[in-house]
């Protein structure tokens, strides 16, 4: 299944891309598309490791990583919002 995946904020800048389209097997969670981006190595690694912290939305609706992702959802992966 095709998924058009979104960067924001300091991940954009880390991955040095705002958005790519990433086919997975479905069925397909948040969590199954966390570990193909780590996969990537380095930079994709530690900046989606465990011990960073970072929000994923589908659809614009805030997700948790046993989210099931269905074809052509909208994957948006970002830090936390922090205000002051």
């Amino acid at each position: 299944m095709m998924l058009n995946v979104l960067y924001f904020a300091s991940l954009r800048e880390t991955f040095g891309i705002a958005s790519e389209h990433i086919a997975l097997p479905a069925p397909a969670t948040v969590a199954a598309l966390i570990v193909v981006l780590r996969a990537r190595g380095d930079s994709w690694f530690d900046a989606l490791g465990p011990d960073k912290r970072w929000r994923v939305a589908v659809n614009e609706e805030m997700a948790v990583m046993d989210t099931v992702l269905q074809v052509g959802d909208a994957v948006a992966i970002f830090p936390p919002v922090t205000g002051g």
